[in-house]
């Protein structure tokens, strides 16, 4: 568990996560790791905090799989676009002979 800095804070702001500063409170929001969730999901043994747990282990799972498939997309798109410079040089040179 740690604290977010400030320009932590201001991204989650940006991003409309939270509304605004000011639901805050003046304070800085802890926040988990993913091994920090696991590792009090062995502390809180309630059926609810047992539901919490799997709900948040989930996102964090969605998460990864985004990051996957936005690499898997950024990889794609400089392919793409490798291949559309080496097409444009090709005509180019078509219709400059």
């Amino acid at each position: 568990m740690f604290q977010l800095n400030e320009k932590e804070i201001d991204s989650m702001v940006s991003q409309n996560a939270i509304p605004s500063r000011k639901y805050l409170g003046g304070y800085k929001p802890y926040v988990f790791t993913e091994q920090g969730v696991a590792m009090l999901a062995t502390v809180l043994n309630s059926e609810r905090a047992v539901q919490v747990n799997i709900a948040i282990m989930r996102v964090f799972v969605k998460l990864r799989e985004m990051i996957a498939c936005n690499k898997d997309l950024a990889r794609k798109l400089m392919i793409w676009k490798r291949n559309m410079m080496l097409n444009s040089r090709l005509f180019l040179t078509l219709f400059d002979s």
